[in-house]
């Protein structure tokens, strides 16, 4: 019988040894591809989920940095007392958080020079980095300059700075 069903209803190994070699060789190549093609999955999901958990320290390793800026922003350095604005009753503007503000405080003698505003911080829209990490690090001004009265002068740890700079990120820039 010839065509595609001459085969039907004989024995596997039907057509001699050659033909009986031949299955063989295929059905071992075919099971080599199917172990092979499982170890490079096995190995993929492996990459996959090492990279997945690198990917969550790195996450909470950031989380933690700005909990740190957090915790420096407002319990430490207190910025919110003079770059977040005031309302009539002198409160602390929460919905206006660290977004600038006219200077509340005043000197009883005159300093010159005084800074009568103060910039905003949330969303960092004053500064680069780099500068922000100039005021911070090294205590002067975004340019190099004297920082004006009433700004505290600080010399902060790099990772002090970097941590306050990753929470002010997270903040919506104010509309000033």
């Amino acid at each position: 019988m010839r065509g595609p069903c001459r085969n039907i209803g004989t024995p596997f190994n039907a057509g001699g040894p050659m033909r009986f070699a031949m299955r063989n060789r295929v059905l071992i190549t075919l099971g080599i591809s199917a172990l092979m093609l499982a170890a490079v999955m096995l190995v993929a999901s492996a990459f996959a989920a090492q990279r997945s958990a690198t990917a969550q320290s790195s996450s909470a390793a950031a989380s933690g940095e700005v909990e740190r800026g957090r915790y420096l922003v407002e319990d430490v350095a207190m910025c919110g007392e003079c770059h977040s604005p005031r309302d009539s009753h002198g409160e602390l503007k929460k919905d206006a958080w660290l977004q600038g503000a006219t200077t509340w405080i005043r000197p009883v003698a005159d300093i010159q020079p005084w800074a009568d505003t103060v910039p905003p911080l949330a969303g960092m829209p004053s500064f680069t980095d780099e500068q922000f990490a100039r005021v911070l690090e090294n205590g002067t001004g975004p340019q190099g300059e004297v920082l004006r009265p009433p700004m505290h002068i600080y010399h902060m740890h790099h990772d002090d700075a970097k941590a306050i700079l990753a929470y002010l990120k997270t903040l919506p820039p104010g509309s000033r």
